[in-house]
């Protein structure tokens, strides 16, 4: 997994109101690619969490996947 790759949350991030299947990007990469920034954003293009994830916490899209809408249970508004 490199930098600006779409990828797919492993495992629940409560603190985050993140699931598992939520979708994110990565914005850095850290030394040995190990560790990984990645941000989560709204559909709307609002950045919900840019956070340091470890490898075995998100994976590549594959294909054949689809994604899915789900509505954050707080949604701060900027605007």
């Amino acid at each position: 997994m490199k930098e600006l790759d779409i990828v797919v949350l492993t495992q629940d991030l409560p603190e985050l109101e993140l699931q598992a299947g939520d979708i994110g990007t990565i914005v850095m990469t850290h030394g040995d690619s190990t560790a990984f920034e990645v941000e989560f954003s709204t559909l709307d293009g609002e950045t919900i969490a840019i956070e340091t994830l470890l490898s075995n916490q998100i994976r590549p899209i594959t294909r054949g996947e689809i994604a899915h809408v789900r509505k954050l249970p707080v949604v701060i508004d900027s605007h």
